[in-house]
């Protein structure tokens, strides 16, 4: 599935580094650290908590099909 995420530019260029000294992709790296990460944590203790809003709805022109659309409306 492909997503987009905003990194921390240094945490980036270090995951880049890292990724080209283990000869594999960074999306390879970013997935195995995430299971590392959830494999330490067992589900059991995992609390999710949801934030719901209110409202009318989306404003005009909101595309939640483009995640660089919204990136750019979440900066303005």
């Amino acid at each position: 599935m492909r997503t987009t995420l905003n990194i921390d530019d240094q945490l980036l260029a270090s995951a880049k580094h890292l990724a080209i000294e283990q000869g594999k992709p960074l999306t390879k790296l970013v997935e195995d650290a995430l299971r590392e990460k959830l494999a330490r944590q067992p589900l059991s203790e995992q609390k999710i908590s949801l934030i719901t809003a209110r409202g009318n709805g989306l404003r005009p022109g909101v595309d939640l099909d483009s995640g660089s659309s919204l990136a750019d409306l979440m900066d303005d």
